[in-house]
């Protein structure tokens, strides 16, 4: 008695095809490049040799003229054969022969000639690792890059290339940490955090991402500050504020943050007497959780009517208006809006072009959600490390643009002034 079959029947040219999707993909144009990459690369190492020693190959070395010095004819060596070099560029895994020398030193001795094209122990070309670290970036693990990458570089990229590449970008990160913002033109910061997993001594662990982005005089938004932390503390955010002053920030004119308690205290130990935003779209968001979803409808067209009002006077009639409403109505909507305070209308002190930037933390929130996107393929990162620095490379590398403050105005002398009217 036999068993049936659950295999689908296929025709045997459709079976090929499937086992054999990409082979007549052949592009004569890349073969021909790659082929000659060799050669060309090779020819590129014995022009630069032969440039130090101011001869071609099998080349006497030419006499010195009476009074001549010795950079004219070339610095005194020999050549002594080639070393294999294994190079994995765009254009895949090839092998090449690199010239060797001695040279003479002023000291008498000789020392081993080296490239300044190829590094010692250089092993892919920094295109190369620009595009593995690009593909990893893009949202993917280091499996996948390489399955992604496998037809690029003839399967010669892993996962552990791919570590180490990444581990390159962590100089540039710890530079990027240290640099001076003594001549950076802020004038402006946004602060918010967002919540990632990664692991901490084998355990899968939630930390916060304390993010600050200035916005220069001329309206340009730049990532000032990366830092990872336990949570939103007063701790944890005065370390993240005493960090810019320590590296030469200037007292910025106006602060735009989410409300968070821990954050405001730090900011008055730090920066008191600066404008504060409270961000609205938080604040919405509160108060719909203190009401229950047959009243959300209502209570967001109130809030959305007074926020949104044109003018500064309609939207203090507006917000007496809804206090007395929702007082009446159902009255922690009413206490949860004036716990606020007059901090969730300094954006009315600002010209109104820049009302709808100023209302909310949404430039921050906007990274948070492109930078979850690229991370969930990888559910838990690897450390919270690895978090803040793929958070910083999304931006740097350009994966991730921030344009301009809408209706940013740079009329004005003192560009601080314009901004605001401290005194109001």
């Amino acid at each position: 008695m036999t068993s049936p079959s659950t295999t689908p029947w296929l025709p045997q040219s459709e079976i090929e095809t499937a086992e054999h999707l990409f082979d007549n993909w052949f592009d004569p144009i890349e073969a021909g490049l790659r082929d000659r990459a060799r050669e060309f690369l090779q020819a590129m190492f014995e022009g630069e040799l032969d440039g130090v020693l101011a001869r071609l190959r099998y080349v006497r070395r030419a006499k010195l003229p009476r009074g001549g010095s010795q950079g004219a004819a070339g610095v005194i060596g020999h050549r002594h054969g080639h070393r294999s070099r294994s190079l994995l560029g765009t254009f895949g895994r090839i092998e090449i022969e690199v010239p060797r020398a001695r040279l003479n030193t002023a000291d008498g001795k000789t020392a081993e000639w080296r490239s300044q094209t190829l590094r010692a122990y250089q092993r892919r070309t920094l295109a190369a690792d620009a595009l593995i670290a690009s593909t990893y970036l893009a949202g993917t693990n280091t499996r996948r890059v390489r399955r992604a990458l496998a037809a690029l570089f003839g399967g010669a990229v892993g996962k552990d290339t791919v570590s180490r590449v990444w581990r390159k970008v962590k100089a540039d990160w710890e530079a990027w940490n240290a640099r001076s913002l003594a001549e950076e033109p802020i004038v402006r910061l946004i602060l918010d955090g967002t919540v990632v997993r990664v692991r901490l001594d084998r355990k899968a662990t939630s930390i916060s991402l304390l993010v600050v982005i200035g916005v220069r005089e001329d309206g340009q938004k730049v990532l000032l500050a990366l830092k990872n932390m336990g949570g939103e503390t007063t701790e944890a955010w005065r370390a993240v504020l005493d960090d810019l002053v320590d590296r030469g920030l200037r007292r910025p004119a106006f602060l735009i943050v989410d409300g968070a308690s821990g954050l405001e205290k730090a900011i008055a130990a730090v920066w008191d007497g600066v404008p504060v935003q409270r961000c609205t779209v938080h604040k919405h968001r509160n108060l719909l959780a203190h009401a229950p979803e047959r009243l959300h409808e209502e209570i967001t067209t109130d809030y959305t009517d007074m926020i949104y009002a044109a003018t500064p006077e309609e939207i203090e009639t507006r917000r007496k208006a809804f206090i007395r409403k929702w007082r009446l109505r159902h009255r922690p909507v009413a206490d949860c809006l004036e716990e606020a305070g007059d901090r969730l209308f300094t954006f009315t002190r600002l010209p109104p072009s820049q009302w709808r930037s100023a209302r909310t933390t949404n430039a921050i929130e906007r990274l948070h959600e492109e930078f979850k996107r690229r991370i969930k393929t990888q559910t838990v990162l690897p450390s919270a490390d690895t978090a803040a620095m793929l958070f910083w490379a999304l931006l740097a590398s350009g994966q991730i643009n921030m344009r301009k403050v809408d209706g940013w105005q740079t009329l004005a002398t003192n560009p601080i002034d314009q901004q605001i009217d401290l005194a109001a």
